[in-house]
């Protein structure tokens, strides 16, 4: 049988085709733009994630027999509202989770309604890419278009429903919407009112790896799939991804290089940061994780070497960067270009280069570009094991870890090993893997992970380039709350 991942990605969508053994047969991926309104503001049109999967499916299937299709999982851009209305049309572009504009919102549910009252609620505190905050922006500043809203849904799950026609969301992606008690898996009441929408505005829940449906038949006919291909709920993208890699059950961890950068850390039991700059979210193994997020990782690497450079090999630009010359970058960048999530919540906060002089050269400048993302990271590792959490490796995906330089930097930054998987696909895979389960191809997450992920390298850290990188990051840590003040002065 085979089995269908969709990776509903920032800038693109990409599919995975695989086999009952989890070999990849074919891919597809297709590029859509985003949406920048006014600065600080991020969006898109559902309608070209649509279109993209009616487009990619018929093209990643069409040399195989498809009747031998099973089922379709999905991982997904989290955070991003999808408002419908009574017949189920998208009122707006889609707020994504890069986008600023909710600060207001933020402010007012962190300040007002309190973060210990949110964290009881929901187990998080607000972040401006949050889904509730968004729901308050329109509610604050489109009246019209929100009383208009009868479905509010996340991006994967607008794709699931035009899959299924069934209005659903999964655990794990729920959890970032600041509207799930995570704890309890249910949707929280008090939250709703707070935002002024009601539980019949809300989509069904799931957990990641149920079946939410099959195929309706005209959308079956258009694919080219079987009727009763299996639809499953799917996950957020780094959940998805930490299930792609293998990172599942109780101590796992996985750090992703994408638009985005996350380190993800698996549990089998709940539990919350108290300082809240962790997220505690469900996993979409059926257990929870805590998870720290920065809005721009690859990104960072891909603006200075695309638009500032002009050179997008990222491999040429790297080759000058040798070993001795890690932790001995007198040159440090912020990567905050889109503000920041975890674990300082600084919408306001923006990208900087710092300790430049006559002697700096493009490489030291790439360099940083490279230890900023590391250093910002590690920001929530530290956070993570202030808390007792111990973590002694993690797998490594995302499209900037195919840079073994940036593989390099980060083992020492954090002073661990890093595991890269022999199938390094992120939330496609995961989303594939899920509807394994759901097909029962395997009985649970953690059982399909044991078969299917293996390592095929380990990134060991050198210990003369970890003391050294030690040094550079309590430097490092120093330049964010220095600036504070100044980029609030900026924003406005």
């Amino acid at each position: 049988m085979y089995y269908i991942g969709i990776d509903l990605g920032t800038s693109s969508l990409k599919l995975l085709l695989v086999d009952d053994e989890g070999k990849v047969i074919n891919e597809y991926s297709k590029e859509y733009p985003l949406i920048f309104p006014q600065n600080g503001w991020s969006e898109q049109d559902p309608n070209e994630w649509w279109n993209a999967v009616l487009e990619g499916v018929p093209e990643l299937i069409k040399d195989i027999d498809k009747s031998k299709v099973a089922g379709i999982g999905s991982g997904g851009q989290m955070h991003g509202l999808v408002a419908l209305d009574n017949n189920d049309a998208v009122i707006r572009n889609a707020i994504l989770w890069n986008d600023g504009r909710t600060q207001k919102e933020v402010d007012y549910l962190n300040n007002e309604i309190g973060k210990e009252t949110l964290s009881k609620y929901t187990a998080n505190i607000a972040f401006a890419g949050f889904t509730a905050p968004k729901i308050l922006w329109m509610r604050n500043n489109e009246k019209d278009k929100f009383d208009r809203i009868a479905k509010i849904m996340l991006p994967k799950d607008y794709i699931n429903y035009k899959l299924t026609g069934v209005h659903c969301c999964d655990y794990s992606d729920a959890s970032g919407m600041l509207l799930l008690d995570v704890e309890h898996k249910c949707w929280s009441k008090e939250m709703l009112d707070i935002c002024g929408i009601s539980e019949a505005q809300m989509p069904k829940l799931f957990e990641s790896y149920e079946a939410v449906g099959t195929l309706l038949p005209e959308i079956a006919d258009k694919l080219g799939l079987p009727k009763d291909v299996k639809v499953v709920a799917g996950a957020g993208d780094n959940a998805a991804a930490a299930v792609g890699t293998g990172v599942v059950g109780n101590g796992g961890c996985n750090i992703s290089l994408g638009t985005s950068g996350t380190i993800f850390i698996s549990s089998d039991k709940f539990g919350v940061d108290p300082s809240n700059g962790l997220h505690a979210f469900a996993h979409a193994d059926g257990n929870y994780h805590l998870m720290g997020c920065m809005l721009s990782a690859a990104s960072c690497n891909k603006w200075f070497a695309e638009d500032i450079l002009g050179n997008g090999n990222f491999a040429e630009l790297q080759k000058d960067i040798t070993d001795d010359k890690l932790g001995n970058n007198r040159v440090y960048f912020l990567p905050y270009l889109m503000g920041e999530r975890s674990p300082i919540n600084d919408v306001d906060a923006r990208g900087a280069f710092i300790g430049l002089s006559l002697d700096t050269t493009r490489s030291d400048m790439v360099q940083a570009v490279l230890e900023g993302v590391s250093f910002a990271i590690r920001d929530s590792f530290e956070v993570a094991k202030s808390i007792g959490v111990k973590i002694e490796r993690s797998m490594i995906c995302g499209g900037g870890s195919k840079s073994p330089l940036w593989q390099k930097m980060i083992a020492n930054v954090l002073g661990i090993p890093l595991d890269l998987p022999v199938t390094e696909q992120g939330p496609g895979y995961g989303g594939a893997m899920l509807a394994m389960v759901a097909c029962g191809k395997y009985p649970t997450v953690i059982d399909a992970a044991k078969d299917l992920i293996k390592v095929k390298a380990t990134v060991m850290p050198d210990k003369d380039i970890t003391e050294r990188y030690e040094k550079k990051y309590q430097l490092f840590k120093q330049i964010y709350p220095t600036n504070k003040a100044m980029f609030k002065e900026l924003a406005k």
